[in-house]
């Protein structure tokens, strides 16, 4: 996390949706016309700028279709309707925790949206970008071309202690619990089915928590999270 986020997250979350275009046009212009003078706002558009322009290297520029833009309108009005249920008994169902995703994470979830929906995949297809929880900083990203088979693709070197490991784990927004979808090593790309659960949907979670040596004892995240996300559809 950079100073400037810790002194200023209100300012730097808002360079966040400057650089993503996900700002209205006024909103837009009047950043434009505070930049010119603000130079705290300057650096953390040059922060964002640095963060997320290497994101855009995941896919070859290809000309997208007429399709394009009425789809990622779509998605963002659904995202837009969306809100979470009120049940707060696990940490996974508060939705106080989730503040700390801010809105910057979720506008990364919508830069890769609109990159990867470039390719000539099948749909549907779904994005998450998983960040860390306090950095905000994506480190893997998961993408279906099927609802029954997720691609966990690594985008950053992850450090893990020897003696412990990485789990992924995914949850519905109407199951009850976590289920867990195996070990992950640092820097591994896999292929992961889920035919024994529900196809996936809009808004499912995942997450990476770091666990003791061969994985949570009691079938539910007991170790901390690493890395965390919601699945968008395209």
């Amino acid at each position: 996390m950079s100073e400037l986020q810790r002194q200023d997250p209100e300012r730097h979350a808002l360079a966040g949706e400057y650089v993503l275009g996900t700002l209205s046009a006024d909103e837009r212009k009047g950043l434009e016309q505070r930049l010119e003078s603000d130079e705290r706002l300057q650096q953390a558009v040059a922060e964002w700028e640095e963060r997320l322009h290497p994101l855009i290297a995941l896919a070859e520029p290809q000309l997208p279709s007429p399709r394009l833009w009425p789809r990622v309108e779509r998605t963002l009005d659904a995202l837009g309707r969306w809100r979470p249920p009120v049940r707060p008994r696990h940490w996974w169902q508060r939705l106080g925790w989730w503040r700390g995703l801010t809105a910057a994470g979720l506008a990364m979830s919508l830069l890769l949206a609109a990159v990867l929906i470039l390719r000539p995949l099948p749909e549907p297809r779904y994005v998450v970008v998983l960040v860390a929880p306090e950095e905000k900083t994506p480190g893997w990203l998961v993408q279906a071309r099927d609802p029954r088979e997720v691609q966990l693709i690594p985008l950053a070197a992850v450090e893990v202690p020897a003696d412990k490991v990485l789990e992924f784990w995914t949850k519905g927004d109407d199951w009850n619990q976590p289920v867990s979808l195996g070990l992950v090593a640092p820097g591994e790309r896999l292929r992961i089915t889920m035919d024994e659960l529900p196809p996936l949907a809009p808004n499912q979670l995942f997450e990476l928590t770091l666990e003791q040596a061969g994985g949570s004892p009691t079938g539910l995240p007991t170790g901390p999270i690493q890395f965390i996300g919601r699945a968008v559809e395209l």
